[in-house]
């Protein structure tokens, strides 16, 4: 598990991010015999250093981040060899990018806590949906009153600055409020991954946290390096009072430059409608059912 400490958890992040995929994919993902006894997952270095077309020593050097400045055609190649999906592909990129260019960072700055007006003005005419602001810690910044009337009963907004991956994993109600955990822990663990491409103190504070609080469930999920961010999809939520309630979510990342993003949720179905509209003491058909386009 040390991986999961936050030294560890800033140094590196191209080598790390290069090894997991390698470690994640079979030789028969990409065509080779599954024979000879493995001491580790996945590919061999060698094979994945000759399906690239690099040596094996430029391999180990840039897991092991003693190489942090490959070109953009070595990083395509081990894209291409590794199988990538469009998400790892960007990230893959991205972390090279800031590897051999980290005077192109941005400046560090704080997540911010703060919600401009107009956003919580644009809560304010989103009622009763149930909506909420997050940074890229998933701290939650703002929320309806619709979301209040999910959230709150079961203890998402008991904590003087609530945040999502703190309830998930450190909250028993949370197993009970979402009944596939297991995917929506996933989900928080690839949000926070695919905010961060360098050290970052509030980060590394948080995963400290989720590490002890989470166990082996968060320990686990965070060194497999997910940044694969699901931001539509219908989550599924057991209410104490409702019910299960199917809903619809979006993410739009907001306009400026602090990292935040609106979170709106939409009734997937009619009962779920009808649900939340009792919740809210709206009228009946206060909110429209839309019509499911995944799940998750």
């Amino acid at each position: 598990m040390s991986e999961t400490t936050p030294d560890a958890m800033a140094d590196n992040l191209l080598g790390s991010f290069i090894r997991s995929r390698r470690e994640s994919i079979t030789p028969a993902d990409v065509g080779l015999p599954e024979g000879g006894r493995r001491r580790t997952p996945g590919l061999r270095r060698s094979e994945l250093a000759t399906i690239a077309g690099v040596s094996v020593d430029y391999l180990i050097r840039l897991e092991q981040g003693r190489d942090r400045n490959p070109s953009g055609s070595v990083v395509v190649a081990l894209a291409d060899a590794l199988r990538l999906g469009d998400e790892d592909r960007m990230h893959l990129k991205r972390l090279a990018a800031v590897s051999s260019h980290p005077e192109f960072c941005p400046a560090y700055e704080p997540p911010s806590t703060d919600v401009r007006p107009t956003v919580r003005a644009v809560l304010d005419r989103l009622d009763p949906s149930p909506a909420i602001v997050l940074n890229q810690l998933s701290d939650v910044l703002a929320w309806t009153d619709g979301y209040e009337a999910i959230g709150g009963p079961v203890g998402v907004l008991d904590a003087d600055r609530p945040n999502l991956a703190r309830y998930v994993f450190g909250d028993r109600r949370a197993r009970r409020f979402y009944p596939d955990w297991h995917q929506v822990a996933d989900q928080q663990v690839a949000n926070l991954r695919s905010w961060f491409l360098h050290d970052h103190p509030e980060l590394e504070t948080l995963v400290a946290e989720l590490s002890e609080i989470g166990g082996d469930e968060f320990g686990r999920r965070w060194n497999a390096r997910p940044v694969a961010r699901k931001t539509t999809g219908v989550k599924r939520i057991d209410h104490p009072e409702a019910g299960e309630l199917r809903l619809q979510f979006e993410t739009m990342e907001l306009s400026d430059d602090a990292g935040q993003s609106l979170v709106v949720y939409l009734p997937a179905d009619e009962a779920t409608e009808a649900a939340i509209d009792r919740l809210t003491g709206r009228f009946p058909g206060s909110l429209h059912a839309v019509e499911a386009s995944d799940t998750a």
